[in-house]
């Protein structure tokens, strides 16, 4: 039996049984670079797909503005209540690119489920 994960892993290079790893995305999602690229490259991001599941993802635009971004969280988070069978691995999505803080994205995860792992930054502020 393994122990169950509390923060996630970075890098993610490997994904459980029944884990998703979620990552930022553009809306047209043109996975180029970073945890999209990697998530396409390695998980089944769909090339085109940038909001909602795909292949062992959930991709999150946080690339149309601070609105769509928390609009986005608030529908994956809606997704993830309602599949308590998964387990989703949250990148540290909207803090490299798309240049939000820290602080800012994380307290967006406020009402998250507990089939939700954040990573260790989100948890620090």
């Amino acid at each position: 039996m393994t122990d169950k994960v509390t923060v996630t892993p970075e890098p993610v290079t490997e994904l459980p049984a029944d884990t998703i790893f979620v990552f930022g995305s553009n809306k047209a999602g043109f996975h180029g670079g970073g945890a999209a690229r990697y998530a396409h490259q390695h998980f089944g991001a769909e090339w085109g797909v940038g909001d909602g599941p795909t292949g062992r993802c959930y991709a999150i635009d946080t690339m149309s503005g601070w609105d769509e971004m928390r609009d986005a969280v608030s529908r994956f988070l809606d997704y993830a209540a309602q599949h308590p069978e998964l387990t989703f691995w949250v990148s540290r999505l909207g803090t490299g690119i798309a240049g939000y803080p820290v602080t800012e994205v994380s307290s967006l995860f406020g009402r998250r489920t507990e089939n939700v792992v954040l990573p260790a930054s989100f948890l620090t502020h």
